[in-house]
């Protein structure tokens, strides 16, 4: 009859401890994106938007969308390189196929790198600087006939305000109109 008590207790106890519970040490928890960026891609059939997360330190880029189960139509993940360079990217841990944009300083979509296969450790990569690499769902590119050349901006020069010329590295990127 005395153990009920000394069980309640204890579980008393532990649930009012103040000290931190151990935090379970794993890359999908680790460095979530938490910035929204508007972004545009201008294409033939007209301007395709999306809200993304920017992937903006070195731990988030690692990160990326590893054990991501899904991805919304309109969402994705920007990898912004400041300053511009060849970036590889690959598909360790990831879940889910990605359309992968690589996108010149100058706003134009260099490469892409359509429904890549998850748990890849194949590289793929534009094999020229970029500005960024923009992550989609597999296929969306194709759904949206978004192609190479089209042009990418993103933050507030992505809306309908009026343009100015931003930096690469930053959260508003508008390269020179064409």
């Amino acid at each position: 009859m005395t153990r009920v008590p000394a069980l309640i207790a204890l579980a008393l106890l532990v649930a009012c401890s103040t000290q931190p519970q151990p935090v379970e040490n794993n890359t999908a928890s680790a460095a979530v994106p938490t910035a929204l960026l508007p972004l545009v891609i201008q294409t033939e059939k007209g301007a395709q938007r999306f809200t993304v997360e920017v992937a903006a330190t070195p731990q988030q880029q690692e990160a990326g969308l590893m054990f991501r189960k899904s991805l919304a139509d309109n969402g994705g993940m920007l990898f912004p390189m400041d300053p511009p360079r060849t970036a590889s990217f690959w598909m360790k841990n990831t879940l889910i196929p990605l359309d992968m944009l690589f996108i010149r300083t100058d706003g134009t979509i260099a490469f892409i790198g359509a429904n890549t296969v998850p748990y890849s450790r194949e590289p793929v990569s534009a094999g020229v600087p970029v500005a960024a690499v923009l992550e989609l769902r597999g296929g969306r590119a194709v759904e949206l006939g978004i192609k190479e050349g089209d042009v990418v901006q993103w933050g507030p020069c992505s809306l309908a305000t009026p343009r100015k010329q931003g930096t690469v590295g930053g959260l508003n990127f508008c390269p020179p109109a064409f």
